[in-house]
């Protein structure tokens, strides 16, 4: 991490990720990038379904390789990039038949390093393999749910789940939720965990720096009039006067489950995550 110098009122507080230590000085190879469209929150016809969202930098998109489906072929990683679509680092891998993929970067894998996608891959960060070949206590990322689905799980900045069983099939993993869950033993995960753990550290400093990253403001419910949210009006700095808390549209809001109760996944949950509430018991 590096403290900018208090030159300015927004450089003030800001902490942010030291780059020039972790990434190669290199453009984005221009074949494994695209334009593509924004739609700031919105829904399929155009109105807005998740608040917050809108205007920030103009973007390349990275194609990304989550199915990982060059197997058996080794692979040596060539830069270290980043890539303003996701928190963690991406790596170019260079194929020994010559072809060159994004990854996600794995924390400790540096410039010059190699990878394999194999069943008989070694048990070490960054190789990967099936989860039925991985043991018990080991860190894993980029996990398929089904086989032959993909990366799905654990894919964000210094992200990882962990092994904690092998039984009747199934791997048993820890969540960063804390939910313990089962998946397939014959799916797909890579050893280790996601680059750029400090990513969740970093102070932006200002507003102007989430404009740029596409986060628009978020305005207090309490500052609201009645009309626009449950907590608005009253007379002054009023509290929500409510006995729960709400969000705008009335819904509880914290220590409420929101999973449904018959959801089809629902037998492959060992252990659920702790709500709101029962984490701060």
């Amino acid at each position: 991490m590096r403290k900018l110098k208090p030159t300015t009122p927004g450089s003030r507080g800001a902490i942010l990720v030291s780059y020039k230590d972790i990434l190669s000085n290199v453009k984005p190879l221009k074949k494994l990038t695209r334009g593509r469209k924004r739609y700031a929150g919105r829904s399929g016809s155009g109105r807005i379904s998740v608040r917050h969202k809108g205007g920030g930098h103009k973007r390349r998109f990275r194609e990304i390789d989550f199915m990982y489906d060059k197997k058996d072929v080794p692979a040596r990683i060539e830069t270290i990039e980043y890539d303003p679509n996701r928190s963690g680092f991406i790596a170019l891998a260079s194929y020994l038949d010559g072809e060159k993929r994004y990854v996600l970067a794995n924390s400790s894998l540096k410039t010059g390093n190699e990878f394999v996608v194999s069943e008989h891959a070694p048990i070490k960060p960054g190789n990967r393999t099936l989860l039925k070949n991985i043991p018990v206590g080991t860190s894993v990322y980029c996990i398929e749910m089904q086989p032959g689905g993909g990366a799905r799980l654990a894919r964000s900045a210094g992200n990882f789940a962990q092994i904690v069983a092998h039984a009747d099939g199934y791997a048993h993993l820890k969540m960063s939720s804390g939910e313990i869950r089962k998946i397939t033993e014959n799916s797909w995960a890579s050893v280790g965990e996601v680059s750029n753990s400090e990513h969740k550290l970093r102070n932006l400093g200002k507003a102007g720096r989430s404009r740029w990253l596409g986060i628009r403001p978020t305005v207090r419910g309490s500052a609201m009039n009645p009309v626009d949210h449950p907590y608005g009006g009253g007379e002054g700095r009023s509290g929500r006067g409510l006995r729960y808390a709400k969000s705008l549209w009335g819904k509880h809001t914290g220590g409420v489950k929101t999973r449904r109760s018959k959801k089809y996944s629902n037998v492959f949950i060992v252990k659920r995550r702790k709500n709101a509430r029962e984490r701060r018991r």
